[in-house]
């Protein structure tokens, strides 16, 4: 099997195929559609995984200073 992965905008119910992938594409293909979810989404844990806060000089805990125990 192969495999090509490429954006599109479906129009009138119809997704063009890339003229690079026409002629590897001829014969009987199995189509995964993956469609952006344009939900509005509410959380915070959600719209900071979306758009996370960016802070000058911020480092992260290193993992065995997590794991530390007094």
């Amino acid at each position: 099997m192969y495999a090509v992965e490429f954006r599109a905008t479906v129009k009138n119910g119809v997704i063009e195929i890339p003229p690079e992938y026409r002629d590897k594409l001829q014969d009987n293909v199995k189509v995964i559609i993956l469609a952006e979810d344009k939900r509005e989404r509410s959380d915070m844990i959600s719209k900071l995984l979306d758009s996370p806060l960016k802070i000058a000089d911020f480092e992260p805990i290193p993992r065995a200073e997590i794991y530390e125990r007094s």
